[in-house]
């Protein structure tokens, strides 16, 4: 008999005790079992087969990990082994490396060929560099030379159970990600949302820098984790990073990683999230609340593909794919040179424009069904359908908030709905969303009491061709004297009163460019008060004056910012 048959191959000092000559196993002291119960679960899941051609060393191995809650199966031998190996799933193999019948190396090559996710631990007394080295090239996990103590393979085991639990952590949450978020599963009908989707699916593949422009809540990075989840990097890494949300002082060394003492603080160091993101999708978010100096920073990555540490002195290779983000009106942040003009061509390589919810003409029923069915399931409510007076409001409400907005409102609804209730009333919407319905309702009212005193063939509203007396002019945008539109507090109708459709119609889009541009004269420029003035949100505003070209009657953001913050 050789000399590691001979020898005990390990000491056990609490569990079992092997004799020098003979291998005869005898008990002595162990734990409590206060002391078994606490751990005896631990490696529940983990499945080990143990293989060696000893029998007294395989069963201590077995009942060394039994104790710790793990199933063990056993062979004395490569031929034993494989035919455990095909007959049941195992997740990791214990192997002795000197067997007769086939070595420990041998094994692990035909472990690997059948399936490379089971891992395998190689023991031997014999160990050399060659060897470990070989078995590591042949993809083991560990090499432990014998004798080792218990706790060294315990250890092991235990790392090993833990790297398999994250991994199939991982492959789960990547598969809810993937059915959630892949492109099919994108919401929408409305032209603005088909272009989307078209995009998407020209780019998914490629490597090509994408901007996702669009106002807050309209699932900018939905879209970003749709281009990521459905094409070519979808097994790699998706980082997101919100630009607007990192203080100034941290945003570089977040982004970049720092070297041990690079800065106080720095007592270690640190990766990026340009490092951790490997080959996969960095996704920043709110691009244009990035500092104008580290701006400079990332169009050198971008351009150059790579990027050092803060401290550090080697170059790192950036290898993946960027996907950009904004609320922000970027030309205009350009203009103020807030921006920088070269990174935004940099990033614009494929601009994907989303459009607010008020605008996603047919998609605000399929998205409130998609979330009360999923609300429903999850809170284990039996609510089901929507009375289609809720669904009217809901599409004429103007959403601000979008997307976001639209699912918290739903989310909020089944929540406080009576649990035998199976059907959404209008009573159960929001404050806001009823309080514009009514205000709508008056106006309409309003705006019908004024058409039946208004002298027949005369119209308050100019056709396209500008003909009638008493129209908007469509040089200076003042309602002409003949019939003036009334202002909030002077006594009369509403504003919408004044307005009478001509007989030959008009364009909507017109009509809507002239208030607003009044408003925005009568404000001074300031948004804040020209949203009052037509009833309509801060940001709703914001969104139409870019949309019909009026920034030029808008004031400075900067003017405006003050005001705001004076407010606030």
């Amino acid at each position: 008999m050789d000399q590691h048959r001979r020898h005990p191959s390990f000491p056990i000092e609490d569990r079992l005790d092997l004799a020098a000559e003979g291998a005869v196993a005898r008990p002595v002291a162990g734990p409590s079992a206060r002391e078994t119960s606490a751990t005896s679960r631990q490696g529940q899941g983990l499945r080990v087969l143990v293989v060696d051609d000893e029998e007294a060393q395989r069963n201590i191995l077995a009942e060394i990990l039994e104790d710790e809650g793990y199933q063990v199966e056993t062979a004395s031998g490569l031929a034993e082994a494989l035919k455990r190996l095909d007959a049941d799933g195992v997740d990791l193999v214990l192997s002795d490396l000197k067997m007769p019948g086939g070595s420990g190396i041998d094994l692990l090559d035909a472990v690997k060929e059948r399936d490379a996710d089971v891992e395998v631990i190689l023991m031997t007394a014999f160990s050399s560099v060659e060897t470990a080295v070989e078995a590591m090239r042949k993809g083991a996990y560990h090499y432990l030379p014998k004798p080792f103590e218990k706790r060294d393979l315990l250890r092991c085991v235990a790392q090993l159970r833990d790297g398999i639990r994250l991994r199939r952590e991982n492959l789960r949450l990547q598969g809810l990600l993937a059915e959630r978020f892949r492109f099919e599963n994108m919401l929408g009908v409305s032209p603005g949302m088909q272009d989307v989707f078209r995009t998407v699916e020209m780019v998914r593949s490629n490597s090509a820098t994408v901007l996702i422009r669009g106002e807050s809540g309209t699932g900018k990075e939905l879209v970003a984790r749709a281009i990521h989840t459905s094409g070519s990097r979808r097994d790699r890494p998706f980082v997101a990073i919100n630009c607007a949300a990192i203080p100034e002082m941290l945003i570089e060394s977040e982004l970049f990683g720092h070297e041990k003492g690079a800065f106080t603080g720095a007592h270690s160091a640190k990766v990026g999230r340009f490092e951790e993101v490997e080959d996969g999708t960095l996704f920043l978010d709110e691009i244009g609340s990035m500092k104008y100096d580290l701006q400079a920073k990332l169009l050198r990555v971008i351009q150059e593909r790579e990027f050092q540490r803060i401290g550090g002195s080697r170059m790192i290779r950036f290898r993946a794919r960027i996907v950009a983000a904004t609320s922000q009106d970027l030309e205009y942040l350009m203009s103020e040179k807030r921006f920088r003009e070269d990174l935004y061509f940099r990033l614009n390589v494929v601009p994907v424009e989303l459009p607010p919810l008020r605008e996603r003409e047919g998609d605000l029923p399929l998205l409130a069904h998609h979330f009360l069915e999923r609300f429903a399931r999850e809170l284990g409510k039996s609510t089901k359908a929507f009375d289609p007076r809720v669904l009217d409001l809901l599409e004429e409400y103007d959403w601000p908030g979008n997307i976001r907005e639209l699912e918290n409102v739903i989310q909020r609804m089944v929540v406080l709905a009576d649990p035998s209730v199976d059907t959404i009333e209008p009573e159960m919407l929001p404050a806001p969303i009823r309080r514009q319905a009514r205000a709508r309702q008056e106006s309409a009212a309003a705006g019908a009491g004024a058409q039946e005193t208004q002298p027949r063939g005369r119209s308050a509203v100019s056709s396209p061709s500008g003909r009638e007396a008493g129209d908007i002019d469509s040089e200076t945008s003042a309602v002409h004297p003949e019939r003036p539109a009334a202002h909030p507090g002077d006594g009369g109708a509403p504003p919408s009163a004044a307005f009478v459709l001509p007989p030959e119609g008009l364009r909507l889009s017109d009509l809507e460019a002239n208030l607003i541009r009044q408003a925005l004269e009568r404000a001074e420029g300031r948004l804040e008060p020209a949203s009052r003035l037509l009833g309509i949100t801060y940001k709703t505003l914001q969104y139409r004056v870019k949309k019909y070209g009026l920034q030029a009657y808008q004031k400075q953001e900067s003017a405006i910012s003050k005001e705001t913050s004076s407010h606030s």
